[in-house]
């Protein structure tokens, strides 16, 4: 069986006109090559997003005027730099409508994030005989974090199921919350399956079970608008190489007060007022948490991505992919060997899919051949893969740059694995 039904993705109604698809492409340098001798079809952008020319610039313009190290230095090239760097958290608080600059911490990315929480938090707050609860979605790095947590502590981890369509069953709960919940980790948008989760609905039901929650924003930032004083979540994670950013930078967004009553994770410069042989007094939020010399370039890249993705639009884009996804689904009922994996009603531009008996790896090897780049495997989501009792599966995922021609180019790839199957 091949379910069809149209997905719905969170849509906001661009503020000016549809996308410009054709003028947004000009700004990804990158997409303009031939991969096998055909033109490049780049469907991979779940595991990372291509940079427009906005950012591959300020990445650029600061190693060749403004390198140097920040926060400490007086010379004019530290100043320029930390301006910069700290423009980026003013970016980043804007963009997710935080409180305050002090509840944005520069990280690696969400994975890090996630680890900070949980070393830093979990450890200060979660006991032997407490419950941790996530989903069955989650992707590795919010699960494996929290069982090391459970593993160091004695603690439960306790899972809220999904069912065939891959939306989570939410009225399970409530009887999975208890008072042992200390904390819920939920992510806002698969990466496997595609599927939005009702996450202000989550946090209420936590909340009144007195837990806090950490939403894994890191497949919803570039695709919905994201609110952490409307959702009212306690920390939330999101990675800038998904975002139309380098890679190596992203950040914790967390409550001024969870993050000030926090321990610091890493010691080092930056994160200390003063230090000596016998005691060290701790920097004040969110110095704390930002130990050691960070990606000062990584940092200004990522503001320069948000700005890019505020100026075109988020419903812009969103409306564009949820086309795209509409458009794909609609197309794969052409192929009856074609199975989706995952067909929630709120979805964002995920397609997962098997093809009858023919390995997901042989899938992407075929379509790299035809130019087009897909990813296959388990997505680092392997209880989804258990899940649904599948080794992997061949995902393809939108961008603000992809379009309707691509998915025709997929679609002849995707035959043509089937014929050399055949």
């Amino acid at each position: 069986m091949n379910p069809v039904s149209e997905p719905r993705l969170h849509v906001v109604k661009p503020a000016v006109g549809a996308l410009d698809v054709a003028r947004v492409r000009t700004e990804f340098p990158i997409l303009h090559q031939q991969v096998r001798g055909k033109p490049l079809v780049y469907l991979d952008n779940a595991a990372t997003t291509q940079k427009p020319r906005a950012v591959i610039e300020a990445l650029d313009h600061y190693y060749r005027f403004d390198n140097a190290n920040i926060h400490r230095g007086v010379h004019t090239l530290s100043v320029r730099a930390t301006v910069a760097y700290e423009r980026t958290r003013e970016t980043i608080r804007d963009f997710i409508n935080a409180r305050s600059t002090k509840e944005v911490v520069f990280v690696r990315g969400a994975t890090e994030a996630i680890n900070l929480v949980a070393q830093t938090w979990g450890r200060a707050n979660v006991k032997a005989g407490d419950e941790i609860l996530i989903s069955e979605m989650e992707h590795h790095s919010n699960i494996v974090p929290w069982q090391m947590l459970c593993e160091q502590v004695g603690a439960k981890l306790k899972v809220i199921p999904i069912n065939d369509a891959g939306e989570l069953l939410l009225e399970q709960l409530d009887s999975l919350l208890t008072e042992r919940t200390k904390l819920v980790g939920v992510t806002h948008c698969s990466n496997a399956l595609g599927t939005v989760n009702p996450v202000r609905k989550i946090i209420e039901k936590a909340h009144a079970a007195g837990a806090v929650v950490l939403v894994d924003g890191a497949q919803a930032v570039a695709h919905l608008p994201v609110d952490v004083q409307a959702l009212d979540c306690d920390f939330y994670v999101f990675s800038g190489h998904k975002l139309y950013g380098p890679t190596g930078v992203g950040a914790l967004y967390g409550k001024e007060a969870l993050l000030d009553a926090m321990p610091p994770w890493h010691g080092g410069g930056e994160m200390i007022k003063y230090v000596t042989f016998e005691k060290t007094i701790y920097n004040d939020l969110p110095a704390k948490f930002e130990a050691g010399t960070p990606h000062i370039a990584g940092g200004i890249g990522l503001g320069a991505a948000i700005d890019y993705v505020r100026g075109i639009g988020l419903g812009a884009i969103a409306a564009h992919e949820h086309d795209l996804l509409s458009y794909a689904t609609q197309r794969t009922a052409e192929i009856p060997e074609m199975r989706i994996i995952g067909t929630a009603r709120e979805k964002s531009g995920i397609l997962s899919f098997e093809l009858g008996r023919i390995h997901p790896h042989d899938i992407g090897t075929i379509l790299d051949h035809q130019g087009v780049a897909i990813r296959t495997g388990h997505h680092c989501a392997m209880p989804v893969m258990q899940r649904y009792c599948v080794p992997a599966t061949a995902r393809v995922s939108f961008a603000m740059y992809n379009t309707r021609e691509e998915v025709d180019a997929f679609m002849n790839a995707v035959r043509k694995v089937i014929e050399v199957f055949r």
